[in-house]
């Protein structure tokens, strides 16, 4: 049985967004949505009449029955098929949404919030849930165009082994076109990203066109062997990760990234590129982690700001 798609519901407008778009993805998946709504036990927004331990008290039931039935109204009016779940937890809502990623294909959240969600795009997901969650997270953000391609940011890295499966998965789901986007590097280790970068940088044009179909080519061959029904664009662009990020997602429908990366994409999910694209980009974001990467895996270190 396929794994059920987690939604984080708190009734704001963002949240609906995020419901329906992941009753969406259910339906393409043949999956069971899941609406997950979590009392933070400091949670400003609780109302008067019950404890957040007892949703059973007045208020809180009000606030549930008219947080999650709306939220079921939105879901059923994208996908009616859908088998939908309501649970209702206490506790701080990115714990809980990483204790469900464990059993579920895709958590998606919203680009903003109410309460305890209204920080989920302020550090929190790229942070906590993109670092922690046990499967793919999809931020929905931006305006995303229907009829555009899947952008897929690849780089040399294990790491983005994970993003180019889901990336190819998902294409194929939604019957839509695949760009895979490599960012080639310059003549420094890194990508000049900031306001005092260099503003020239002298480097060998062929080179890195050379490496960069490289790249493409190592990234992208399994993948469009086992799903030849996906289209497929190799873009490879010399330039900052930021801008050529954030200026490819205006057409796309997705904008698909691994959360670890090397070359161009280093420290993707670590630090200003990771905020860039959450905050910025034009379309909705799925930030795929390398199973093999994390806290856990890396003796207990977490994220770096």
């Amino acid at each position: 049985m396929t794994k059920p798609v987690v939604v984080g519901v708190d009734g704001s407008p963002s949240s609906l967004d995020a419901v329906g778009a992941a009753s969406h993805e259910a339906a393409i998946r043949g999956a069971e949505l899941r609406l997950v709504h979590a009392f933070g036990r400091s949670s400003s927004h609780l109302p008067a009449g019950g404890p957040p331990w007892n949703p059973a008290g007045a208020g809180v039931r009000e606030l549930l029955d008219g947080t999650l039935a709306a939220a079921e109204r939105r879901a059923r009016a994208v996908a009616p098929q859908v088998g939908i779940t309501r649970d209702v937890t206490v506790g701080e809502p990115l714990v809980v949404l990483e204790i469900a990623s464990r059993t579920a294909s895709l958590v998606v959240v919203g680009s903003r919030g109410l309460g305890a969600f209204s920080s989920l795009l302020l550090g929190s997901v790229s942070g906590h849930i993109a670092a922690h969650a046990r499967c793919p997270v999809l931020v929905v953000r931006g305006r995303p165009n229907p009829a555009g391609p899947l952008l897929l940011a690849v780089d040399d890295s294990s790491a983005s082994e994970e993003a180019v499966r889901f990336a190819f998965i998902e294409a194929s789901l939604r019957g839509a076109d695949l760009t895979a986007l490599h960012v080639c590097r310059t003549g420094s280790p890194d990508v000049y990203d900031g306001p005092a970068d260099p503003p020239f940088v002298t480097y060998d044009e062929t080179h890195l066109r050379e490496h960069a179909e490289r790249v493409l080519d190592a990234a992208l061959a399994g993948p469009r062997e086992t799903h030849p029904d996906v289209t497929v664009a190799r873009r490879p662009v010399a330039g900052r990760v930021r801008h050529t990020l954030i200026e490819a997602s205006t057409d796309a429908q997705l904008l698909v990234v691994g959360a670890r990366g090397r070359g161009g994409f280093r420290g993707l999910l670590l630090g200003s590129v990771s905020q860039a694209v959450l905050h910025h980009a034009q379309c909705p974001v799925a930030v795929v982690r390398h199973w093999g990467e994390g806290p856990a895996a890396e003796g207990g270190e977490g994220d770096h700001p």
